[in-house]
């Protein structure tokens, strides 16, 4: 079931990807948007309101502002959320429809007496097996035959000494559950101890309601299953990664070929201009992660759905920290990919080799939460700032690593992020005005070294 659960949303996660780039086809040219806004476009109500939204910081807030006007306006940004919560919403829902289809009703028919002790642990039975018991009385033995031959009754207790069933629990044709009439039987052997050692109804209560001694890990271990949360949170966490940081490369590669980046290099610094587009995408992500957030907890609290149950808040904050270091990372390095791109098939060519650490972390998380085992080669790229923000925050949902060490690789992607930006941001400004081929990196160094 878990893997078809994966494979469901991975399958949901692939459509969600070719409905994008079918999308941004249809949009590729950025004069058309461009010429709608000069027009007096302003959108809906949602639209005006984000243009009344302020950012400080100067051109970079006014640069950051424009890209948020442009990707929240666009159908790629509306349809693309919609498909995400309706992805979210079935990740959510279906699993509880199956759990409530998997609980059954048994019918137990009763001949003879039944005490209260053993009333009590038939009862916990059902419930330890997840189905609703209902108890009827059955006159005679051979009438309890008959009942279960017209499968009226599913098994019957006779005088707390046996159990009958019509054919074997769990063979073809038998509507007993194999855990309850187990587990029915069991209890029962318990009750029959009770009266052959001499115990008042008073001691047999004692027993029956005794609770189980408390359990003490000296060592914590990771869980040994998988967490439906985790892995909605692992898909999520691909597919913002991917979409985002294609934006930026896109909007770099359009802006450099269709020469707008000229006139705005005229009016603001490069190290401005990168700066704001990739805070303006940056706000739009966090924005887009946190109404995702926001929606699967309303939705699992109102249908009382056990997907998120368990899910702790530290959990959940960490999930959304990784989703902003990652992008802190990797936006950097497709900026400074788009500026050294002008056509659309030189950024087809990009994009393989710069997913290639997103996908191979994404990969080996899947592969982690699914089985609940962490090695010690995935704690060691839970360090690396290329597949941090996946493992990290696998880690963090095993309860696999003490506060210091998510620290400890907080402060190293956050380094890696400097320095990223640093070259990055060279990168780009000796490249995004070059046109005629694509500029190598191997151009850049040696032009850097001169």
């Amino acid at each position: 079931m878990k893997a078809l659960y994966i494979a469901i949303v991975v399958a949901a996660v692939v459509t969600v990807r070719i409905a994008i780039y079918r999308l941004r086809k249809r949009r590729r040219g950025s004069a058309e948007a461009e010429a709608e806004a000069e027009h007096g476009d302003t959108g809906g109500p949602f639209e005006r309101l984000i243009s009344r939204i302020r950012i400080p910081f100067g051109d970079v807030g006014t640069i950051a502002m424009r890209e948020i006007k442009e990707r929240v306006r666009g159908r790629i940004f509306k349809i693309g959320t919609l498909l995400i919560l309706v992805i979210v919403a079935a990740a959510i829902i279906i699993p509880k429809f199956h759990s409530g289809s998997s609980q059954s009703t048994q019918t137990i028919g009763v001949v003879g007496s039944l005490s209260h002790q053993a009333r009590v642990l038939v009862e916990g039975a059902g419930a330890a097996n997840g189905d609703s018991v209902n108890l009827v009385r059955v006159a005679s033995s051979d009438a309890a035959k008959s009942e279960l031959r017209a499968g009226k009754v599913d098994l019957v207790i006779v005088d707390e000494s046996e159990v009958l069933v019509d054919r074997p629990a769990g063979a073809k044709g038998s509507s007993a559950d194999p855990g309850l009439v187990t587990a029915v039987a069991n209890y029962l052997g318990v009750v029959k101890a009770y009266r052959l050692g001499g115990l008042s109804p008073a001691q047999a209560n004692l027993i029956t309601n005794s609770k189980p001694v408390p359990i003490h890990n000296l060592r914590s271990g990771s869980r040994t299953a998988a967490q439906p949360a985790s892995v909605i949170g692992l898909v999520l966490l691909f597919i913002m990664l991917t979409q985002y940081c294609t934006w930026i490369l896109m909007g770099v590669m359009q802006e450099k070929s269709s020469r707008v980046v000229e006139v705005l290099l005229a009016t603001v610094r490069s190290i401005e201009l990168l700066g704001g587009k990739v805070l303006g995408i940056g706000l739009v992500a966090l924005g887009q992660a946190a109404l995702v957030v926001g929606f699967a907890l309303a939705l699992g609290d109102v249908t009382g759905s056990d997907v998120l149950h368990g899910s702790a808040p530290l959990v959940v904050l960490s999930e959304l920290l990784w989703l902003v270091l990652g992008y802190a990372f990797y936006c950097w390095v497709y900026a400074a990919a788009g500026s050294t791109a002008e056509r659309q098939d030189q950024v087809q060519t990009l994009a393989l080799p710069l997913s290639l650490p997103i996908l191979v972390g994404y990969i080996f998380s899947i592969t982690v939460v699914s089985s609940g085992h962490a090695d010690l080669f995935f704690k060691v790229l839970a360090y690396v700032p290329f597949t941090a923000p996946f493992c990290m925050s696998v880690l963090v949902g095993l309860n696999d690593v003490a506060w210091w060490q998510f620290g400890a690789s907080v402060l190293i992607t956050l380094a890696g992020t400097v320095a990223m930006a640093v070259f990055a941001a060279r990168i780009y400004k000796r490249a995004v005005l070059r046109t005629g081929s694509r500029v190598r990196l191997r151009e850049l160094i040696s032009r850097r070294a001169h």
